[in-house]
Parts: C-alpha cells; sequence; structure tokens
C-alpha cells in the first residue's frame, strides 16, 4: 500500500539534488550563452551550451516530477483505502522518475556522454595475472553486451599460456564513458588457481584504465616525429587472415610519457596508424586534462602499482564473493559479475565519485 507521507518527505529532499545550485548555475550559463562574444572562441561555446544542456534537463525534470509529486500527495491525503490502492501505479511510476533523475545527477564527470576507451592490463604474476586480465576484458564485454552497446577491439597482447598481457577497446553506447569511470582502477581476484597442480590460493592483479573518446575537434595536440617510436608486427587478434598474414598492426610509443598505443584492427597498416595515433592524442589530452584539475591528478596518483594496497575492487572465488573497497557494496554472485552484471557496482561507484568530489569542493571553499 502507498504511503500517504512518502512524497510529501521527497519534496524535502530536493537538496539531495541541489536544484537551487543547479538552477543558478544554469542562470549564469545562459547569460553567457546570450553574450556574442562566446560565440568567437567555438570550443567554450561547445562546452558551454553542453553545460546548460545538462543542467537544463535535471532542473526541468525536477521541477515537472515537484509538480506530479504535489498533486498526487493532495490527493493521497484525501484518498480512502480503495482510492489510495489505485493511485499506486502512479506512485510507483513517479518513484522510478525520481531514481533515475536522481542517477542523471551523478555524472559529474567531462565528457560523460563520451565513448569509453578502455586499456585492461595484467599486473605481475605471469599467467595468472595474464588469465585474470583476461576474464576482466570478457567482463566488461559482456556488461557492454548486456546493455546493447557496441565494443571495438584495437589491440590485444596474448598471454604466453592463457589470457592477455593488455588489450585495448573502445565501448559505444549512452553515457558508456560515464558509466565505466568508476571501473579505473586496480581489480584483485582471489582463487584457487587451475594452473597450480597444487590447488593453492593465489592472489592476482590487473589494472583497468578507462578514458573518454573526446570529440576531434577539441584536442589541439601536436606529437612531433622526433616524439614518436613506431613498430609495425603481425596482427594476432580477430580481423581475418589477410590481417594475421602481413605486418599490419601497428604501436606508436610516445617517447617523452612511454605512453604506447598500438592497433591491429584493420588489415589496412596506414589506417592503424591514423587509428593509433588518434588514440594516443586522446590519452595526452586526457593526462594533460588530469594535471589541471587537482582532484582527477590526485585520484590518478591513489593509482600507482598493481599490487596489494591498491585495489578498488576484490574477487574472491573461492569464497564466492565481490566486494568494492570503496562502496563497500558487497555481492555474492561472482559468476554473474564476472558474465557482466555490474550495474549495482557501477551506480554506487558513481555515488562514490560524486561525493569524493562534493567533499573536495567543500573543503576547497573553507
Amino acid at each position: 500500500m502507498p504511503c500517504k507521507s512518502y512524497l510529501k518527505n521527497w519534496l524535502r529532499s530536493g537538496s539531495i539534488f541541489d536544484v537551487p545550485g543547479k538552477t543558478r548555475r544554469l542562470s549564469e550559463l545562459d547569460r553567457d550563452l546570450s553574450n556574442p562574444d562566446l560565440w568567437n572562441n567555438p570550443e567554450r561555446a561547445r562546452n558551454v551550451n553542453q553545460e546548460a544542456g545538462g543542467l537544463r534537463k535535471i532542473v526541468d525534470a525536477y521541477t515537472r516530477l515537484q509538480s506530479d509529486a504535489t498533486g498526487l500527495s493532495e490527493m493521497l491525503e484525501m484518498a480512502d483505502a480503495e482510492e489510495v490502492e489505485l493511485l499506486a501505479d502512479e506512485q510507483t511510476r513517479l518513484q522510478r522518475e525520481v531514481d533515475e533523475l536522481y542517477r542523471e545527477t551523478l555524472f559529474i564527470m567531462k565528457h560523460s556522454d563520451a565513448a569509453a576507451i578502455v586499456r585492461v592490463k595484467s599486473g605481475a604474476g605471469g599467467t595468472e595475472s595474464q588469465d585474470w586480465a583476461g576474464m576482466l576484458e570478457r567482463m566488461f564485454m559482456r556488461w557492454a553486451e548486456r546493455r546493447g552497446y557496441k565494443v571495438e577491439l584495437l589491440d590485444q597482447q596474448d598471454g604466453d599460456q592463457a589470457g592477455i598481457t593488455s588489450a585495448e577497446f573502445i565501448i559505444r553506447g549512452e553515457k558508456a564513458f560515464g558509466m565505466m569511470a568508476p571501473e579505473n582502477g586496480v581489480h584483485r581476484l582471489v582463487r584457487v588457481s587451475p594452473f597450480d597442480s597444487n590447488n593453492r590460493r593465489h592472489t592476482s592483479f590487473a589494472s583497468v584504465d578507462v578514458v573518454p573518446e573526446v570529440p576531434v575537434e577539441e584536442i589541439n595536440i601536436h606529437i612531433p616525429d622526433s616524439d614518436l617510436r613506431r613498430d609495425v608486427f603481425r596482427s594476432q587478434g580477430a580481423g581475418g587472415q589477410g590481417v594475421n598474414t602481413t605486418d599490419s598492426a601497428v604501436r606508436l610509443t610516445h617517447l617523452p610519457t612511454g605512453i604506447a598505443v598500438a592497433s591491429q584492427v584493420t588489415r589496412s597498416q596506414i589506417k592503424n596508424h591514423e587509428i593509433a595515433l588518434q588514440i594516443l592524442k586522446q590519452r595526452l589530452y586526457d593526462v594533460e586534462m588530469r594535471k589541471r584539475e587537482d582532484e582527477e591528478a590526485q585520484a590518478r596518483g591513489e593509482q600507482k602499482k598493481i599490487e596489494w594496497g591498491s585495489q578498488i575492487r576484490s574477487y574472491v572465488l573461492d569464497k564466492q564473493y565481490v566486494k568494492d573497497h570503496r562502496t563497500s557494496v558487497m555481492r555474492h554472485d561472482s559468476g554473474a559479475i564476472l558474465d557482466g552484471d555490474l550495474d549495482e557496482f557501477m551506480w554506487a561507484g558513481l555515488e562514490w565519485l560524486a561525493g569524493k568530489r562534493a567533499a573536495e569542493e567543500l573543503e576547497v571553499e573553507e
């Protein structure tokens, strides 16, 4: 049975969405948009317009829901028991839309609507960690498949006996980067090793690095040829026999930073070079953005070595549980999680990131 006081309680919770703050910010952005000089700087105009659009969507939706909630609350106050039952579906609908609006407010990171460029890399530990990196790669691809997203595999380096040493792929879909952002970090696996004849318990680590696919026109990065090392090699991943019989794959290494990116997705060495160069620019752009924002630089500093003490989540298979160390979310269906059932962890991670951002902003104000 619906609770007659529920909607009144929700109306008092507008602070969750910080509607006054968002409304003030939207007014500032609208003033900027009305200034003709803004459009002399296309990049800034695009950023202002994008931020204003996101805020307007939240403020307008909240205003509509507030009106719906007020009307429904008044009807519930006057309704008898039978009428209250009839209003149950409307209350359920309103609760669902409130939850959706709340989730919309969690996408605080820039380019949350962009595609996600994901790199999975095995840690120290040979076959164990390589197998674990391969499991993570499959987990994220299965998650993307569940949501109807598209995955484009750019590069994959197979392990010696099992799994992978590294893989890089792009996930394209609604808020792909926003959803994947909390997965950035070190993932820890504990299990009885299938590669150990003595059935001993092993701990393995793998890192996951997630960056947004930023629009090309927004990236103003020139890389001198002297800063690049170019290696060509034979593709070892999927792509057809033509790929696997020619040295079509390309790896570019940015010498000043050591960042390396490879592509073996096409049969053309020239095309693979172009793809690798574009992804390299995306990663260099991300590094620069993180340097500019103190909180992101600090967050990146927390992801150091792929070893004990740095993991964001542990997958303990012999005891059948998975625990996120930032949010304390724990589940006991590890098989489903490894098969891509990750949304609960991701939403909790987004809440954690939003809370962390709010706390850092409060410290700055103080």
